[in-house]
């Protein structure tokens, strides 16, 4: 059996667990609530539609709910390019040089509890949940990170200071809500991912999103994302979530901060980008036996200097 020594191999293979682990820790449910098989799961199997879809004050769809993604077949879900065929993004050169940048030189910014951001939040697998009212709409990310979207008829601010969720303001278009985002970071500064694969985005980027609620028990998202710096034509997201069924589900509290030992000793990229448009190194088969203690011991040279 070969052993998984410390090494940008092992420190990828242990952050996916742990962000894993991590997440599911924040989904809370309530004590004595009633057990559902998607119960604490990141994903949840697709459900046949449900009732009509609830609607608030203003008459408008109402998407207030914990939401969690569903797996659809060859449709990546961390991947910008779900779109694309191969799953390859139209990069311009000076897309190819950011991204390169970021997949060999920076650690991924959510394991060192950076705002993850907008296009990347759309094309995570961590659920999420929605308070709607008339004049606000609030995404609750895990993590602790939230984005609140006006409703009110505003204009983008004139000159917005660059943010990770943007400069949003929402609107509708019949029972469609429009999410209309300017002002973004630059990834750069190396503190922004796209997606899940250290893909770019630019200070260049506009992206609209479009959400429905069709019935009670699902959400869908179609997102367009314009980037002239950094891709030579718009992508495409679309996307559908489904209402956690335990209804006692929704978010605890986490401090990314607190304690985050294993930062230190994380090595820089996603990891390998499989055939499939995932994120990770292919483990088809997993070792009937576990490596031992010493598969894990802490490598104190530096990330640049290590060899497997």
């Amino acid at each position: 059996m070969s052993v998984i020594r410390s090494s940008r191999l092992g420190a990828s293979l242990a952050l996916a667990a742990l962000l894993c682990s991590s997440a599911q820790s924040q989904i809370r449910a309530a004590p004595g609530g009633p057990a559902t098989p998607d119960a604490g799961a990141l994903f949840a199997k697709d459900v046949p539609p449900g009732g009509p879809a609830p609607r608030g004050a203003d008459g408008h769809p109402d998407f207030t709910g914990f939401w969690k993604g569903i797996k659809e077949a060859n449709k990546p879900v961390g991947n910008l390019g779900r779109e694309e065929p191969g799953f390859l993004l139209p990069l311009t050169p000076a897309g190819r040089e950011a991204q390169t940048f970021l997949r060999t030189k920076t650690i991924d910014p959510e394991a060192l509890c950076i705002l993850g951001g907008i296009p990347r939040h759309n094309a995570s697998a961590l659920p999420f949940e929605i308070l709607h009212t008339p004049k606000r709409l609030a995404f609750h990310y895990l993590y602790n990170t939230h984005r609140v979207i006006p409703i009110d008829g505003r204009a983008h601010e004139a000159d917005p200071e660059p943010a990770y969720f943007g400069n949003p303001v929402g609107s509708w278009d019949g029972d469609t809500f429009v999410i209309d985002s300017i002002g973004f970071k630059d990834s750069k500064d190396g503190k922004v991912w796209g997606d899940e694969n250290a893909d770019p985005v630019s200070d260049q980027i506009h992206v609209v999103e479009r959400w429905t609620r069709p019935d009670a028990d699902h959400i869908h998202l179609e997102m367009v994302v314009e980037d002239p710096k950094y891709y030579t034509h718009p992508l495409k997201y679309s996307r559908t979530w489904v209402h956690a069924r335990d209804r006692s589900e929704g978010l605890a509290e986490y401090a990314c901060n607190e304690n985050n030992i294993d930062a230190a000793h994380l090595g820089p990229g996603p990891g390998a980008i499989n055939p499939d448009g995932t994120r990770g190194y292919a483990q088809p088969v997993l070792p009937k036996d576990p490596p031992g203690p010493e598969a894990y011991a802490i490598d104190p040279r530096p990330v640049g200097t290590r060899k497997p």
